[in-house]
């Protein structure tokens, strides 16, 4: 999966020094917001009696709060997926806006309108407006054991201003994982597990990974390729790294692996010249749906592209590269995959 900065995306300068360290002493001065009402933690939350309130994440680390953090500030699709759970945030940092105004894929259901955008892009987080928001709560994934869209360059401003809470999506997680840890997150903060709509969902996700087992088991031998376009390379991504692609696996889907040395550093994918795009051979492409991975159209001027054998039988699909951990937005995407799986032909 990652890095956008170094695979799409460079990076930028953001505030400098001096203007949030002022902040930063004074919202230490204000303390937690003691009028938060108070709300039943869930596994690895709690929210005391007295209106304590503490999460332990995915880096091993407790975030706590004199009582249940209203002022929340998420990662785009980990606000994206609170939001699915009835939990609002008030500011939002990663792809939330395209160029034409409208809401990125990552924002999910959320209305963007109504929530502070912090930054649009990799590396960007404008620490000031952060501040103003006086956040009690940062949420994020974690890829890596870092905080995925904190910039190195700001980030030991930004940890010092509010908790900080991160799920784990990449090598050490699988997608059913996640999003339990997801809901575990969402519950701490008052989200109701028990109402009609979370158990629709959860019962709507159980049924899509059966579809796929089902899909699997009747068109077997299929084999994928998850690719990511750019303009001078095509990364072809290991199963083995991201919470997702772990759990396909789990249900039976046959991925192409790319060589284990020559992958990055990070272990996440192999860059191939689009001279060499056709090294591995594959019946079908999930192709990286993120914004700032080439689509299928703009992949047409890749002649190299053209020639694959899942190309040439219109056997491409977009991945959802980041997906939206609620179980309403993950069942979407097993039923995709799932109907991909079924109608695809032995092409490689």
């Amino acid at each position: 999966m990652p890095k956008p900065s170094s695979t799409f995306l460079s990076r930028r300068g953001l505030v400098a020094a001096g203007g949030a360290l002022g902040l930063v002493a004074a919202l230490t001065a204000c303390g937690g917001n003691d009028k938060a009402k108070d709300a039943e933690g869930g596994k690895g939350g709690t929210a005391a009696a007295s209106g304590a309130w503490s999460f332990k994440d995915d880096l091993d680390k407790t975030a706590s709060a004199k009582s249940t953090p209203k002022n929340i500030v998420a990662y785009t699709g980990t606000a994206a997926a609170l939001y699915d759970y009835g939990v609002q945030v008030k500011g939002v940092f990663g792809p939330t806006k395209l160029a034409d105004g409208k809401p990125d894929p990552m924002a999910g259901s959320m209305d963007i309108s109504k929530v502070e955008i912090l930054g649009n892009v990799y590396d960007e987080f404008n620490v000031e407006k952060y501040a103003a928001l006086k956040p009690e709560l940062l949420a994020t994934n974690t890829w890596d054991g870092t905080y995925w869209y904190v910039p190195e360059a700001s980030k030991d401003k930004i940890l010092k201003l509010a908790p900080a809470a991160a799920i784990g999506v990449g090598d050490k997680a699988s997608m059913d994982k996640a999003l339990e840890r997801t809901a575990d997150l969402a519950k701490s903060l008052g989200a109701d597990l028990n109402s009609k709509k979370a158990a629709d969902a959860k019962a709507r996700f159980d049924a899509a990974s059966t579809k796929v087992r089902e899909a699997v088991k009747a068109n077997p031998g299929i084999k994928v390729l998850v690719g990511s376009g750019a303009d001078q390379l095509f990364y072809v991504s290991t199963p083995k790294t991201s919470a997702d692609l772990k759990y396909f696996e789990s249900l039976g889907v046959e991925f192409v692996s790319p060589e284990q040395d020559k992958l990055d550093p990070q272990g996440f994918y192999e860059s191939l010249s689009w001279e060499n795009a056709g090294k591995y051979k594959a019946d079908v492409v999930l192709l990286d749906n993120r914004t700032q991975a080439l689509q299928p159209e703009a992949l047409k001027a890749k002649p190299t592209w053209a020639e694959l054998p899942a190309v040439k039988a219109g056997q491409v699909a977009p991945r959802v590269t980041e997906p939206i951990y609620s179980y309403e937005k993950c069942a979407q995407i097993l039923e995709d995959l799932a109907k991909t799986i079924q109608n695809a032909k032995k092409v490689s």
